[in-house]
């Protein structure tokens, strides 16, 4: 399947739009930096970047499910959306006459190319390329620093806890950028969600000394996984991410999320990010560890 797809055969994308509805937090936090935000006509309720976006318009949609009627209320001369989740209800809008842009990447180069496509869909595109050069440029700092580390612990991340799911593929390449072994980096690449299920014997396997969690809308809770049986006796770090800096495909995955990741990772070696020569955004709610 393409990173991203173009689902308006009957409604072409209009040439710079000037209403539009988007429904994933990724999308709104590249339009506002490419200075469209007075184009956002209405966001998700799920919107968390940029933060004043919450405020300045109206929320036209849950991430999960939507009225079509409040889309259209209004007015939006192109709808945006993400994942198979929301393709239905782009289908939907779609066959209402709303021309709409769907994306559906899940890695880091489609990332990229979900904000050059922005751009291109905005007439911004010299301001997407700078964005991603600076996206780009914070990565290989990362990577520089995690060159440093003296070793790389293994690293499990978990999206969720029934039935125990690890992190999409994204996911997966911040924590190899930032020094770390993902030890379900196969599971990691596939693809429905359903198929990234890990059995806790196939964790235990592995050996994580490091173990990572942001579950998809509710908290990350450290005891109920030290709770499981034989987890405890992996006597690995056990720690709580954001998961709105780690499970939304844009910039702020590649900044904050990725920050986040490394900081987690100098953790269990023994050092910090800054001693490995990193002078990027360390801006993260440090977590609290469990072992």
């Amino acid at each position: 399947m393409n990173d991203f797809v173009l689902m308006s055969a009957a409604h072409p994308v209009p040439v710079s739009p000037q209403r539009m509805a988007v429904l994933s937090t990724e999308a709104v936090d590249v339009l506002y930096r490419l200075g469209v935000a007075d184009r956002i006509a209405g966001v998700s309720g799920f919107t968390v970047y940029p933060p004043e976006a919450r405020h300045d318009k109206p929320k036209v949609s849950g991430f999960k499910t939507a009225r079509l009627a409040r889309i259209q209320s209004v007015q939006p001369d192109l709808v945006i959306g993400y994942s198979k989740v929301q393709r239905a209800l782009l289908d939907e809008c779609e066959a209402a006459g709303l021309p709409t842009l769907w994306f559906n990447h899940r890695h880091i180069e489609g990332i990229h190319a979900m904000v050059d496509t922005l751009g291109q869909c905005v007439g911004r595109t010299e301001q997407a390329h700078t964005l991603n050069q600076q996206l780009r440029a914070h990565v290989a700092q990362v990577q520089q620093a995690a060159a440093r580390l003296p070793w790389r612990p293994r690293v499990y991340f978990e999206e969720w806890h029934t039935p125990l799911t690890c992190g999409i593929q994204w996911v997966s390449e911040l924590i190899t950028l930032a020094g770390g072994i993902d030890v379900m980096a196969e599971r990691a690449r596939r693809d429905p969600f359903s198929a990234r299920a890990v059995t806790p014997d196939e964790v235990l396997a592995a050996q994580p000394q490091l173990v990572l969690g942001a579950w998809c809308g509710q908290r990350f809770d450290t005891a109920q996984v030290l709770a499981r049986p034989g987890w405890a006796a992996l006597n690995a770090t056990v720690l709580e991410m954001p998961s709105s800096d780690l499970l939304a495909p844009g910039p702020v995955a590649l900044e904050r999320g990725l920050a986040q990741m490394l900081a987690a990772i100098c953790r269990v070696v023994g050092t910090t990010p800054e001693a490995l020569g990193y002078q990027g955004p360390l801006d993260w709610r440090a977590p609290a560890a469990a072992h």
